[in-house]
């Protein structure tokens, strides 16, 4: 066992002026430490929006009535509130797991050798984004669940996911310029199908805020709009992006791409295609909570699917965290 390293007064004023650094100086994680940091920020963004849909379809919305304490009167959720207060207490305490897995993707990020600021800037990215939905969320609250609110802290979630993806892309590439694999003609297809994709999350929050679910058991207000109309231009948009997948993934053959844009399309039409099943399922059954749900997980799914095959249109060759297995991992850190 090696002998742990006495910690002097200049460590110690060190640590407290510029923490990541003094971290930085003492650690090197490995490629797949920081991969796994990377990917816990992202599997947390998912998480939220799953457990943020749960405390909305159990009628958890306003179970802590107000921010950023539970209560007037209390920070925690009392045994007086019932499951409400526990449900929605609990999400806000998966916001502080949320900041650990985005604060360890940033210490990660910034202890890599060689330094990679444009990795750590978008761990940082992450933060600020998390800090700015948490403000947010408790604007939802204090204005009684307004739809609107509700609508614009699930797109900041949306973004968040975007941006955690990307960091878990970069990961794993070095950071020499981008090379393009296709051509601009199936690239401005695919900014295409990201435009519907996301034409198609700003429409799906419409649907949350005009139809039933409101939130809370007690009366909350709607969007004053058809829930039925708004559902089906949602349907509408769902099978233009599938068909723009389809397009995308036929033009990919027939130009002989790489494997890897074909890859991530056929993934993509995958959770398209269940998402789409999920979707009709839960309209003819009346939006059963469960369905809704899911429906929530799928979109954030389908979003990050839509990211990586536009990230797969190109690579940048040098050497960089190959994830192809631990020998890799080993030759680089033998270089670094």
């Amino acid at each position: 066992m090696e002998r742990v390293p006495n910690v002097t007064r200049a460590d110690a004023v060190a640590a407290v002026r510029n923490p990541l650094a003094f971290i930085a100086e003492r650690w090197t994680p490995t490629p797949r430490t920081v991969r796994r940091a990377a990917l816990a920020a992202l599997v947390m963004s998912v998480v939220i929006v799953v457990t943020g849909g749960a405390v909305r379809l159990t009628g958890s919305g306003l179970g802590c009535p107000t921010w950023p304490k539970c209560t007037a009167d209390s920070l925690t959720a009392t045994s007086a509130m019932g499951v409400h207060g526990a449900i929605e207490f609990g999400n806000r305490m998966l916001t502080y797991v949320l900041c650990a897995a985005v604060g360890w993707a940033i210490i990660a990020a910034r202890s890599e050798k060689p330094y990679r600021r444009g990795l750590t800037r978008l761990g940082w990215a992450q933060f600020w984004v998390v800090m700015s939905n948490a403000v947010l969320g408790g604007i939802v609250v204090l204005v009684g669940l307004n739809p609107y609110t509700v609508a614009a802290h699930f797109v900041a979630t949306s973004a968040l996911i975007a941006i955690a993806t990307v960091m878990w892309q970069r990961t794993r590439e070095a950071d020499t310029a981008p090379r393009p694999l296709v051509g601009r003609s199936v690239q401005q297809l695919v900014w295409c199908l990201v435009a519907a994709s996301v034409l198609l999350i700003l429409v799906g929050t419409v649907v949350t805020g005009a139809g039933p679910h409101a939130g809370d058991s007690s009366e909350v207000e709607r969007m004053p709009l058809d829930w039925e109309t708004v559902s089906k231009v949602h349907a509408v948009l769902a099978w233009i992006v599938v068909s723009l997948t389809f397009a995308l993934w036929f033009v990919l053959k027939a130009v002989d791409a790489p494997e890897g844009p074909l890859h991530r399309t056929r993934e993509l039409f995958v959770v398209l295609l269940a998402q789409g099943v999920i979707g009709y399922v839960q309209y003819f059954t009346d939006l059963p909570e469960v369905l809704v749900g899911l429906h929530m997980l799928g979109s954030a799914l389908v979003w990050i699917a839509v990211v990586r095959v536009v990230l797969a249109l190109r690579e940048r060759p040098g050497t960089g965290p190959d994830p192809t297995g631990p020998a890799a991992e080993a030759t680089l850190a033998s270089r670094v």
